[in-house]
């Protein structure tokens, strides 16, 4: 590797001031947020655009750490630009932040001044982002074919993941144009090879019938299946394993050990296939608020309400539903439960079933711009009847719902961070192909200086969400990074926004044509900033809200 040393002081240098910074910013905002020592929540709301600058600087900024801290002696020069490319662009970023906090909570602008004008910057500036640097790294992007963001593997791990590529491309890639195109929903060609392959149990410990580790979690490697199979489709494959891994962590977490028995070796076999009814319609992201009626009636509970944006309800055949069985409002998140609801597996847009106890349950799919394959559909209950024995954890169960739900989010955040990886992945390397087939005005398209700076910035940008999902995955592993598995789903969600536009930009017109599959990852990455926590929920309800609450030195609860 060429010495880059200095730039890489530079990075380490003007991080490490960012970081200081960023602190001072977060005291101030917290005491300003802060009642007697505790979050205030009127004085959250009001708050809520600095709050949200703050997760969006604290989400680049630890990308911008891990992807300079990456950087080891056996690292490329590839490597080298392309972390040194993503910490001047998001030091850049982060000032700017800093600004707009500053003006909320008075701070000391000066420091901020005092970065901007800095050595330092100016060398890591010059280092990573002159037109001349842009130029070598977009080259080096072009040549690599897109291979970025290398993450130190060991063999199981590295064999998974090439056998999931290997997968995508052959098996999943070739049907991901019809899926999306047609509309269908994923067809047993696709799940069944994938049930064969254990992809359903990879949550799953051992001693229930899953591949997973007994005595501790491996959120590397669902990370690398799921980028895997998210490349070569979002919808078709990418996102199959995540309401699985929700249920599953569901079941570990709060599930009786008859429950866990009879439940997780059938989800890791893949049969029933699941899905997760959380959002309503009048609700969104506010789980706390959740309405969905649970009445108690003998022998279990009845269903009376509405669900929404519930991927694969048709084909599942067991769904995690969200209910409150306490009718107490005020109650809020601690009057919800969790209620496991058996169907049968519907093919097509639209179910009506039927119990013998007179319960309906009516489903409808939600036409939508991509995500096509699972279908998310709208979910009417009447009357439907759940016995005593699907409501997770029995009796000791009820009230619990919210906390289940939460532990289930965690690897779904990962996940969805995960699929966000994969989709930039499979629009970076659409995007040097087209660029060096394609000829503009004599010459190839790769050639030009612009087309190799998107490129070089593409690829930082993958590179850095890359390495912060794998780094936040281990601490997931050691029991915890909930906060950061949030801010590592804010951040590559909308860099995959980011990097598929840039992708089909490079298209041109062809780009913008349904045929093209940079059209397919344009759509498909537009809905990650929604789904598993919409953007501003994350960033205002547990990334900033977290920050905030460390600042204070203190986990407590709103005032």
């Amino acid at each position: 590797m060429t010495d880059s040393s200095p730039a890489r002081g530079a990075a380490r240098t003007v991080l490490a001031r960012l970081r200081a910074a960023l602190d001072t910013a977060t005291r101030a905002l917290a005491q300003r947020c802060s009642v007697e020592g505790r979050l205030g929540a009127r004085q959250l709301d009001a708050e809520q655009v600095p709050c949200f600058e703050l997760a969006w600087a604290a989400a680049e900024l630890l990308a911008a750490e891990t992807a300079v801290d990456a950087l080891h002696a056996d690292s490329t020069e590839l490597d080298a630009q392309l972390a040194l490319l993503f910490a001047a662009d998001a030091a850049a970023s982060l000032l700017d932040r800093l600004d707009v906090i500053g003006l909320d909570v008075d701070g000391d602008n000066d420091v901020v001044q005092q970065l901007r004008s800095s050595p330092e910057l100016r060398v890591l500036r010059r280092a990573a982002a002159s037109t001349g640097a842009l130029a070598a790294a977009g080259a080096a992007v072009i040549a690599s074919q897109g291979e970025v963001g290398s993450v130190r593997l060991d063999e199981p791990h590295r064999l998974a993941q090439d056998s999931f590529r290997r997968f995508s491309e052959q098996v999943v890639a070739p049907m991901a144009a019809r899926i999306h195109r047609e509309d269908l929903t994923v067809p047993e060609s696709l799940l069944q090879p994938l049930r064969e392959m254990g992809v359903f149990g990879l949550s799953v410990p051992e001693r229930h019938g899953g591949s997973a580790p007994d005595d501790r979690e491996d959120a590397l490697l669902m990370v690398l299946v799921t980028e895997a199979l998210s490349e070569g489709s979002l919808a078709a494959a990418g996102s199959l394993i995540t309401r699985p891994e929700i249920l599953t962590r569901a079941l570990l977490a709060g599930g009786t050990p008859a429950q866990q028995d009879h439940w997780l070796p059938r989800l890791a076999a893949g049969d029933p296939l699941c899905a997760i009814a959380i959002t309503e319609p009048d609700h969104g992201s506010d789980v706390a608020s959740l309405t969905l009626k649970a009445t108690r009636v003998p022998g279990g509970w009845q269903l009376d309400g509405a669900k929404t944006w519930c991927t694969f309800a048709g084909k599942a055949g067991v769904l995690m539903v969200v209910a409150r069985t306490d009718p107490d409002r005020s109650l809020g998140h601690k009057g919800l439960s969790v209620l496991l609801v058996e169907k049968p597996s519907y093919e097509g847009h639209a179910f009506v079933f039927r119990q013998p106890q007179g319960g309906v349950l009516d489903g409808r799919a939600i036409a939508t711009i991509g995500y096509r394959g699972m279908h998310s559909f709208d979910l009417s209950f009447e009357r439907f009847f759940v016995p005593d024995s699907h409501v997770l954890g029995g009796e000791a169960g009820l009230g619990q719902g919210f906390y289940m739900t939460m532990t289930g989010m965690v690897g779904g955040r990962m996940q969805t961070a995960a699929r966000a990886c994969g989709v930039m992945r499979a629009a970076l390397r659409a995007a040097i192909r087209h660029a060096q087939d394609r000829q503009v005005f004599g010459q190839a398209l790769a050639d030009f200086p612009l087309t190799q700076a998107k490129l070089a910035r593409m690829g930082a940008r993958l590179a850095a969400c890359r390495q912060l999902a794998c780094a936040v995955a281990a601490q997931v592993d050691r029991g915890a990074g909930r906060m950061e598995s949030s801010l590592v789903k804010l951040l590559a969600c909308r860099s995959a926004e980011m990097v598929t536009r840039e992708a089909l930009q490079l298209h041109g017109g062809m780009g913008y044509a349904e045929e093209s599959a940079v059209s397919r990852y344009f759509v498909d990455a537009r809905v990650l900033s929604i789904f598993e926590g919409a953007e501003e929920t994350l960033a205002l309800k547990v990334v900033a809200r977290s920050l905030l609450e460390r600042a204070l030195g203190r986990a407590g609860s709103a005032a």
